[in-house]
């Protein structure tokens, strides 16, 4: 049995390191657009056994149940859970509820993924015993596969250590050798910071996503734009508001 687990924070938490460049208002609706995008795609991916969305916005869910994904509401604490310990729960959820042999978390904001990746990584989790993508713009993780599902926790909220380094060193100590690095740049693009913004603008474009809800989102609110600093190198750069 697999499971396709998405951790939804609430839309009156989302994407808070975003609050420069849109209000609460807009970054809930960026929000609903990404989650809209990955509910069209989860709508025709009929590999997995269960897809489960985990959050505690009665909005999300309603839109899960909409695009024939799993709701589940999560039940919030004062003061918050890590982001690892809501990792735990969900995960638990999936072994004991829907009694999952193998969990595959991915994330709200990779606006690039395909049905192809999803497709790939349910596979390659069947013959390994971790499967991890690694974040394109950090030392992180942008998908999560275990087989089983608690061979070894997450490490999201390490306060010293990247996620991927973490798990990987973390991964060694405790023997585990079957392990796949899926190396993809769409599964691996997400959105955290402001650069990040203006670079899915263009890659959406770049990719023919057009018709994504993002995409629409962006054209309408972004009013950011990027230009080169230097002639001969590519990574130096600065935001800009558009003329």
């Amino acid at each position: 049995m697999s499971s396709l687990l998405i951790p939804i924070a609430p839309l009156t938490r989302t994407k808070s390191r975003l609050r420069d460049c849109f209000t609460v208002e807009q970054l809930k609706e960026l929000t609903i657009a990404m989650f809209k995008d990955l509910g069209t795609i989860l709508a025709k991916v009929n590999f997995f056994d269960h897809k489960i969305v985990y959050c505690n916005t009665p909005e999300i869910l309603e839109i899960s149940d909409d695009f024939g994904l799993i709701g589940i509401k999560e039940d919030l604490t004062t003061p918050p859970k890590s982001f690892d310990m809501v990792i735990k729960d969900l995960n638990d959820i999936a072994i004991n509820k829907f009694h999952a042999e193998q969990t595959i978390f991915s994330f709200l904001d990779l606006i690039l993924i395909s049905a192809e990746n999803f497709n790939e990584i349910n596979t390659l989790i069947k013959k390994n015993q971790l499967v991890v993508c690694p974040a394109i713009h950090s030392a992180g993780v942008s998908i999560l596969a275990r087989n089983p599902p608690d061979i070894i926790p997450s490490y999201f909220s390490d306060p010293t250590t990247p996620s991927l380094v973490a798990l990987l060193e973390n991964a060694s100590k405790k023997g585990i050798e079957k392990i796949t690095i899926y190396d993809s740049f769409r599964a691996g693009f997400d959105i955290d910071i402001t650069q990040d913004l203006v670079l899915a603008y263009q890659y959406l474009k770049i990719f023919n996503l057009k018709h994504k809800e993002v995409f629409k989102f962006l054209k309408e609110n972004l009013k950011l734009r990027i230009k080169k600093t230097s002639a001969t190198n590519n990574r130096a750069f600065k935001i800009l508001k558009k003329m």
